[in-house]
């Protein structure tokens, strides 16, 4: 139950990052949008995320998600 908690937060803190960006890039704002993405809290947010649904083995670990597929890092 506390796994689906966290997830669901990280959810929702990554919706509120996208409205953000959206909010941004419809302001014309792109720089700013970009370094929003690319180094703010919608990068975190999905960080936070993909740390969350990692699944770790410890020494080990394959890296694999939840559904046994490799991570592959930020958007880009």
């Amino acid at each position: 139950m506390k796994y689906a908690r966290q997830v669901q937060v990280a959810l929702e803190r990554l919706d509120q990052s996208l409205r953000g960006l959206r909010d941004l890039v419809k302001n014309g704002k792109q720089r700013e949008a970009l370094q929003y993405m690319e180094e703010g809290p919608l990068k975190d947010a999905y960080e936070d995320l993909q740390n969350i649904i990692t699944v770790s083995g410890g020494s080990g670990s394959t890296g694999l998600g939840a559904r046994g597929t490799s991570q592959t890092g930020m958007f880009e």
